[in-house]
């Protein structure tokens, strides 16, 4: 169990620690846990039903005529794939569904689900209505893997979307997805290992890029297109010399920035989109609106403008450990508007 930022705050601000319990506090730590600056969050969702660890994946939806209607698609992977406004409130709770990861793309959803087909795991495919804000489930997708992450991409060459289902056995999919109305077809076009269990997963139409988080390694990059192959480089690690620390969770880009949970020191590093650069780490902490983001499986951004309350777009992050302020209970997700990172990283 990775120790939690309130309780290192807590450790650390304690005047009775003696020289040598101090010292044993700090080699327990990772070298690089300290983060450079922290941010608070503005909104909160409602927590989810189920108890326990059951939040896990956030994915940002923006309204096509009216940002400020924007909603986020997030799961509660013990059974229900939560639909929220961007005051937090619940819109829609559709049960059946143990999406661990979910993806968006223009009017597209697809959560994950690594209970589906028997335990063999499929791709839950939606559609979003701009009018409603409300998810129609399209089409159920067995996969080659047992499907656990996901992220979604759109050839910016083709113009064909594509999922990736991943596992926690290492193996990543690839399927080519045809929304047209209500109708779905799909094929897989590339199948691959990426080693141990991976989660957390980014494709990036702007650089052509797909980041892969090995959740006890770190962050690779591939080639999103489907006859990229497997060559890839490695973003960061968690090893010596790098700046994560495992469970490498959820991945996200917004502007020219990329993000990275690193769930075992409970923040978030930061990378120039294009470079690939490491610029620094930040954590989300208690507010007065919420508390803090901890021990945080996905994430999500978006730099577009939604409305008056996130004028210059939103961070998104699931809060393993939700306590007051704010409806203490059950995990929720919790709304950081993204200039107070970008402003400073």
């Amino acid at each position: 169990m990775p120790v939690t930022r309130k309780l290192r705050t807590s450790l650390l601000s304690a005047s009775a620690l003696a020289g040598a319990a101090a010292l044993v506090l700090q080699t327990a730590l990772p070298a690089h846990a300290a983060v450079d600056f922290d941010v608070t969050a503005t909104v909160e969702t409602v927590p989810v039903s189920h108890s326990g660890d059951a939040a896990d994946d956030p994915a940002i939806w923006v309204h096509p005529s009216d940002p400020a209607r924007s909603a986020v698609v997030a799961t509660d992977k013990k059974g229900a794939l939560e639909v929220y406004d961007l005051k937090g409130a619940r819109i829609q709770r559709i049960d059946g569904d143990h999406g661990n990861n979910v993806d968006v793309r223009g009017d597209v959803v697809v959560s994950a689900d690594d209970e589906a087909a028997g335990g063999d795991g499929a791709l839950h495919i939606y559609r979003i209505d701009p009018a409603t804000r409300r998810l129609k489930h399209l089409k159920d997708v067995p996969t080659e893997v047992t499907a656990h992450g996901v992220c979604l991409y759109t050839s910016p060459a083709s113009g064909k979307l594509y999922a990736y289902p991943n596992s926690t056995s290492g193996r990543v999919e690839q399927w080519e997805l045809a929304v047209n109305g209500d109708a779905v077809t799909a094929r897989s076009v590339r199948l691959f290992d990426a080693g141990s269990a991976v989660e957390g997963c980014y494709a990036d139409e702007s650089t052509g890029k797909l980041y892969l988080g090995e959740e006890d390694v770190g962050v690779w990059v591939y080639g999103a297109e489907p006859n990229a192959g497997t060559a890839r480089t490695k973003l960061d690690s968690t090893g010596s010399g790098g700046h994560l620390t495992a469970d490498t969770e959820g991945i996200a880009a917004a502007g020219n920035r990329l993000f990275v949970s690193s769930q075992g020191s409970d923040d978030f590093t930061v990378y120039d989109r294009r470079s690939g650069a490491y610029l620094g780490r930040f954590g989300v902490a208690s507010g007065s609106a919420a508390d803090d983001c901890e021990d945080t499986d996905g994430i999500d951004a978006t730099a577009a403008g939604l409305g008056a309350a996130f004028p210059k777009g939103v961070f998104v992050c699931q809060d393993g450990s939700n306590g007051a302020p704010g409806s203490s209970g059950n995990q929720n997700f919790k709304y950081v508007p993204l200039e107070r990172i970008t402003d400073r990283v």
